[in-house]
């Protein structure tokens, strides 16, 4: 489990693609001599295993599944990536419960400068709609953000990204175009299947 607070940003060093699957490594990894092969640690918002380690960096297995169904697809030597290790049972919950298993992929619709925050309008699956409300959270290439506003016509929605987080994340360096991951807030799928079987 993650809170979407990222705790560093790293570079994609290495790229090594396989007929099933590809070998990611990470570097400029400021925990990495914390790392412990096994580990779970979110990239961009994606559940991934550590399967080596380096003074500054770490390597992960990715599934051709998980490329096809992320924006890890996208990834080339030198791209920033979010990273976040599990939470600790004994750490303050700062975001919100966030898994790492990614439910679809959306698109920067617009950016919007303002005096102190940045708008950004994200192009989301009809699907995955349902599943987001204005003040609610979501998680948007591994970071926890709360929803400002949702357009059910156009199938966007709209979050404000603060300095603080346009330092410490990836976020800062997207492009109207861009593919960003999305995981929806879980309880609200909870609550589906609830009412769904209810019925």
């Amino acid at each position: 489990m993650f809170t979407g607070l990222v705790e560093a940003l790293g570079k994609v060093a290495n790229v090594e693609m396989g007929n099933e699957s590809a070998v990611f490594t990470f570097g400029s990894v400021s925990f990495a001599d914390q790392l412990n092969v096994g580990d779970s640690v979110s990239v961009n918002g994606t559940c991934l295993t550590v399967i080596s380690i380096g003074s500054q960096s770490f390597a992960v297995d990715v599934m051709i599944q998980t490329l096809k169904l992320t924006s890890l697809q996208n990834l080339k030597n030198g791209d920033p990536v979010n990273l976040e290790r599990a939470a600790l049972v004994s750490s303050r919950l700062g975001g919100h419960i966030v898994q790492g298993h990614i439910d679809g992929t959306g698109s920067i619709a617009q950016l919007a400068p303002g005096e102190k925050w940045l708008q950004m309008d994200i192009q989301f699956p009809g699907e995955l709609m349902k599943y987001v409300v204005p003040q609610g959270s979501i998680c948007i290439d591994g970071v926890s953000l709360t929803v400002g506003s949702v357009s059910d016509e156009l199938n966007q929605i709209t979050v404000w990204l603060i300095p603080e987080t346009l330092a410490k994340t990836n976020l800062s360096a997207k492009k109207p175009g861009d593919l960003v991951n999305i995981e929806v807030d879980v309880l609200a799928k909870y609550v589906e299947r609830l009412t769904k079987r209810d019925n």
